[in-house]
């Protein structure tokens, strides 16, 4: 084994996964590289695991990847399962159904000349800097001469239909009245999942840009950017859909838009999952990240269940569900969380859960949400600071007598309205989210926070 550049991993092993342009920051040699540390890595951390299970979204780079990552991994004595095209929940399926560690080819919603990779443990179990990522990359920067084994032998496997019925299995489909839906998978791998879960569901699904191209032809897999939505909202309003589904790149997050075309935020979504998991689960703990509004916690209690915070990511999300054996956990950024899923994310189950709860309930979307509308938010505002520690001190200061909490950057919270503070891990950015009891509220709250960063910077 050659050592890889050193420079180039420091640029593309995250905090949480591996992303970077192909071919300059991650490409065959690189990937084969990485396969060799996540071999050595697994053979460590789990002695008896024999197999490694990989999958890969539609880009253009990732058979080329695959094969050397694979390489990389056989070279180590390890078997490889090669699932093929597949959504990121579905290689968690995989992890936890095959009982093997697996890593999934995407580059999520980042833009075509991007690609990466989502680590996991056998049970879909999280693979960050902590927990194994760092130990992957000092094999792979190395270089350094491993005994010599015997290879591994590589085989393929279909999942696709075992996956699609354990995704149904979340719902009762009996009784379910027809709604008509409008999926916008962005020429994501959700033209590959979506039409296959709902083929025995009683949908009337109509899919947009299904077919699996990841130049991404039609506009970008990033359904968080509201204009990546616009295509979705017009067509929800010309069919008179009862709901819009958008799937992001690799069909992991699911963003919502009612009958009016108006995007639904993922802690409004968060809230509706909560309601429907405490009502089969009564008393579960349900697991929300710091960023999400107000109205989770409040609906978590209301249906008798233990709202519990956690810092922003998956890995810590996953670790607390570990600890708690929490039922659901829900992030803003419309990361969804069931226990029951090997504590794995999953946009299929968020969505046809809320399909469920819609078909049951007597009127449209809009109506359903209404009760959770109790607040106004800023949407994620990001600031260039040249020192993001010393501005965050500075704002603390300022607010000390509302006694702020450092469980995830700064978090200041009056009662009638809150914000939280948080750098970037990846730019010289700090990342604003504040919430209050209207929008001029908001806009005035914002004025004012912005005002003492600027005060500090």
């Amino acid at each position: 084994m050659t050592a890889t550049n050193l420079p180039v991993l420091d640029e593309i092993v995250k905090a949480y996964d591996i992303r970077g342009t192909f071919p300059d920051q991650l490409n065959a040699d690189v990937s084969r590289s990485l396969g060799v540390g996540f071999a050595t890595f697994i053979a460590e951390a789990e002695p008896a695991t024999t197999s490694v299970v990989i999958g890969r979204d539609m880009r253009p780079s990732g058979p080329e990847l695959v094969d050397a990552f694979a390489d990389g991994v056989l070279s180590r004595g390890l078997d490889v399962v090669d699932i093929g095209l597949c959504s990121t929940d579905m290689l968690y399926f995989a992890s936890g159904s095959l009982a093997m560690p697996g890593v999934v080819f995407t580059a999520s919603h980042n833009p075509a000349q991007y690609n990466g990779m989502k680590l996991c443990r056998t049970g879909a179990a999280p693979i960050g800097e902590d927990t194994g990522l760092a130990a992957i990359k000092q094999v792979a920067q190395s270089g350094t001469d491993l005994p010599p084994v015997d290879p591994g032998t590589r085989s393929s496997r279909d999942l696709l239909a075992a996956f699609s019925e354990h995704v149904r299995r979340f719902i009762d489909a009996r009784g379910l009245r027809p709604l008509r839906v409008v999926a916008d998978t962005a020429n994501g791998m959700g033209g590959l999942v979506v039409p296959e879960v709902f083929r025995s569901l009683p949908f009337d699904l109509e899919v947009m840009y299904p077919e699996l191209d990841g130049t991404f032809p039609n506009h970008e897999a990033n359904p968080i950017q509201l204009e990546n939505l616009a295509d979705l909202q017009a067509r929800v309003l010309e069919t008179g859909a009862d709901i819009g589904l958008a799937f992001d790149g690799d069909a992991d997050r699911v963003f919502l838009v009612d009958e009016r075309a108006q995007p639904v935020s993922g802690s409004l979504t968060t809230a509706l999952l909560a309601k429907s998991i405490l009502a089969a689960d009564p008393g579960a703990t349900v697991i929300y990240n710091l960023i999400c509004s107000k109205v989770v916690p409040e609906v978590i209690e209301e249906q008798g269940g233990r709202p519990l915070r956690s810092r922003v990511g998956h890995s810590f999300i996953k670790q607390l569900m570990a600890e708690t054996e929490a039922a659901f956990g829900g992030e803003h950024s419309a990361h969804y969380y069931f226990r029951d899923n090997w504590r794995a994310d999953s946009g299929l189950i968020a969505a046809v859960m809320v399909l469920e709860q819609l078909s049951r309930f007597d009127g449209p979307l809009s109506e359903l949400l209404a009760p959770l509308q109790r607040y106004a938010n800023s949407g994620e505002i990001n600031t260039v600071v040249a020192d993001a520690d010393a501005v965050i001190e500075r704002v603390a200061e300022h607010y000390a007598d509302l006694e702020p909490d450092r469980l995830d950057g700064l978090t200041v919270d009056s009662g009638d309205w809150w914000f939280n503070l948080r750098p970037s891990n990846t730019e010289p950015l700090l990342r604003l989210n504040l919430e209050a009891r209207t929008a001029e509220e908001v806009a005035r709250r914002v004025a004012e926070v912005q005002a003492v960063m600027a005060d500090a910077a």
